[in-house]
């Protein structure tokens, strides 16, 4: 029932802040409701951390060590984005951006909308977890036109259409995986369940089974923003309100990455298996080439931050291209160290966006002085996303790096540093033009802190700590979830 009820909730309260007309009592249930459901988050991944796995409803609902990590990234982003909601989207209320009745409909959107992200992980057959994924969508592109603009309105359209055709694909290869379980084993209900199909792969065609997997790499991939397939990420996150941008950066890419590891785990159990590591490297290697010279020329700062996400997600497409335990335990540390500090620095840029009135770089300058608490920490999140050290990044990228040399990827692994140190030296030049500098208003405006500001601290503190220490139960969780991918566990 804690999985139902984890999954439940969110609606819950997206609904109740729906039919509430009074604003306090919406804000009083909007607070009320996230902090239920990441309550129930946390104690689903303790759960999960004690004991392997838990199920429920004749396994209609099913979670594991790699459910965990997904549980908790999106538990973690969910909860900050929805409480820098209230500032952030109070404040766009006020300069006008949007009608108060619209309040409303965003609080019901963003509920829903990490409601359907609760439910990818813990589902057990694949064809609901598609349909989850696809719920995702539909849900996340009314937060993409939330401003009714001509841009958003694009963007949204753009989103929808190309996230349909990737899906599509998807579900090709749903169908390929189902014929080649009914092949073999006859027709039943549960011919598309994970825990089925992680047992008895390794008999199944091995043709269909490849050819399953490449459709659904290109299916989730375009959701997840891999190259060439992310011509809808840029858009999308630089037009939706700041919150949801953090969710679609920091949860959204990792929850459609999930869905790709569930079948990656079920071709692994097969012989052959190399082309399909080979595969997901080179998806991995052509993102990071594909968003350098974007994050170089970008202007916007929130479409400056969408391309180091396709940068990133090629990171973790080459970390577990690479594979073995070591290079998947630093492929699924790199998706958490992501999603916390990228969902800073979208929230951080949102702030800025409200300050200075516009997401041009060019007209924004001395952040660091004009917002004394936007400013460090929009600073810290730069380095951390950029993989310096101290902080956690820094340590996962290391491990990938050294996994794939010690793996004999030299010609890989040298053009995977030379890219991530360009865009490291691109993206402190241009956060320093942000940062840096004399502030353009003649009057200085103070700054707006508290919603804004302090529940940024959360996902900012697991970025400073991990790059220092990370607990013995973690590193369990994550090397048990690895041996589940590579399978060797269940």
């Amino acid at each position: 029932m804690i999985l139902l009820w984890m999954v439940l909730v969110p609606v819950l309260t997206g609904l109740a802040c729906v039919i509430t007309v009074q604003r306090t009592l919406r804000i009083l249930f909007h607070v009320i409701g996230s902090v239920v459901t990441f309550a129930f988050v946390l104690y689903v991944v303790w759960d999960l951390a004690q004991h392997g796995s838990m199920e429920a409803f004749n396994q209609f609902f099913y979670a594991d060590d790699v459910s965990a990590i997904i549980l908790s990234i999106v538990g973690i982003v969910s909860f900050t984005a929805s409480l820098h909601s209230i500032g952030y989207m109070q404040h766009e209320v006020s300069d006008g951006h949007i009608k108060v009745n619209q309040l409303r409909s965003y609080y019901l959107l963003l509920h829903l909308f990490i409601a359907t992200m609760l439910f990818v992980p813990v589902v057990n057959n694949l064809g609901m977890m598609w349909v989850g994924i696809e719920a995702t969508t539909v849900v996340s592109a009314f937060l993409v036109a939330l401003y009714r603009t001509a841009e958003a309105l694009e963007a949204a359209w753009k989103y929808l259409i190309l996230c349909s055709v990737g899906i599509a694909f998807a579900l090709l290869g749903l169908v390929v995986l189902y014929s080649s379980s009914v092949q073999v084993y006859g027709p039943a209900e549960n011919r598309l369940n994970w825990t089925f199909l992680s047992r008895v792969a390794q008999p199944l065609p091995a043709h269909l089974l490849l050819l399953s997997f490449v459709l659904l790499l290109v299916g989730y991939g375009t959701k997840v923003g891999l190259a060439p397939m992310h011509f809808w990420l840029p858009d999308a996150h630089s037009q939706a309100p700041s919150p949801a941008s953090a969710l679609l950066s920091g949860a959204l890419l990792n929850t459609a990455f999930f869905a790709i590891l569930r079948m990656f785990a079920i071709v692994m159990r097969m012989e052959g298996s190399v082309f399909v590591s080979h595969l997901v490297l080179i998806f991995g290697i052509l993102s990071l080439l594909v968003a350098f010279p974007f994050i170089l020329l970008q202007q916007d700062i929130k479409r400056m931050l969408a391309f180091s996400s396709v940068e990133q997600m090629g990171i973790i497409a080459f970390a577990i291209g690479i594979g073995g335990e070591v290079g998947l335990v630093a492929a699924l540390l790199q998706m958490f160290n992501h999603a916390m500090a990228k969902s800073t620095l979208f929230m951080t840029a949102g702030n800025m966006t409200q300050y200075y009135r516009t997401k041009n770089m060019g007209r924004m300058r001395g952040a660091l002085q004009s917002m004394p608490y936007t400013g460090p920490l929009f600073l810290i999140a730069v380095f951390a996303v950029s993989g310096a050290p101290p902080f956690s990044l820094f340590t996962s990228e290391f491990a990938i790096s050294a996994n794939a040399f010690a793996t004999g990827h030299w010609f890989g692994t040298a053009l995977f540093l030379i890219v991530l140190a360009a865009i490291f030296g691109v993206m402190v030049y241009q956060s320093g033009r942000v940062l840096l500098g004399s502030t353009p208003h003649k009057e200085m405006m103070k700054e707006r802190v508290g919603w804004t500001t302090i529940p940024l601290l959360l996902p900012l503190s697991f970025v400073l700590v991990f790059g220092l220490f990370i607990p013995h139960s973690v590193i369990e969780v994550l090397q048990h979830a690895a041996l589940i991918i590579e399978g060797r566990a269940q």
